[in-house]
């Protein structure tokens, strides 16, 4: 299972990185991406949509299950991944990277804080395990 250090996590295995221009993008780990299995359809909000910390903003189907979206962050999304629609399971392939979800303008980044760091989610995952 790959954790990214320099990322934040969820509880309910979405992860956050801040971006150089003060963005965030917003996608599901490896974790929960293994977990869900073959994904076969996201429906994710569009450019413009607000988000709010906790709340879900998208689904995401699989050949196994339906799950909500979670977002880490409040803020307005200002991009999200169309490579998706027709792809969607660059969720399975490179959670982390190709396969991220939203980006997301934030109404104060402190809000991260609120997250695990790395060590924390991987220690989460290993006591649900």
């Amino acid at each position: 299972m790959e954790i990214p250090n320099d990322y934040y996590f969820t509880d309910e295995h979405e992860w956050a990185r801040e971006n150089d221009d003060g963005t965030v993008t917003i996608g599901i780990t490896d974790h929960a991406q293994d977990l869900l299995g073959d994904v076969v359809y996201i429906e994710l909000p569009l450019d413009g949509d607000p988000v709010e910390q906790g709340a879900d903003f998208g689904i995401i189907e699989s050949v196994k299950t339906a799950s909500d979206i979670y977002s880490p962050v409040s803020g307005t999304v200002v991009e999200i991944n169309d490579e998706l629609h027709d792809t969607p399971e660059l969720v399975n392939e490179s959670p982390h990277d190709d396969g991220w979800m939203i980006r997301v303008d934030p109404d104060d980044l402190s809000e991260l804080e609120n997250l695990m760091d790395a060590s924390s989610y991987e220690s989460f995952v290993g006591e649900e395990e």
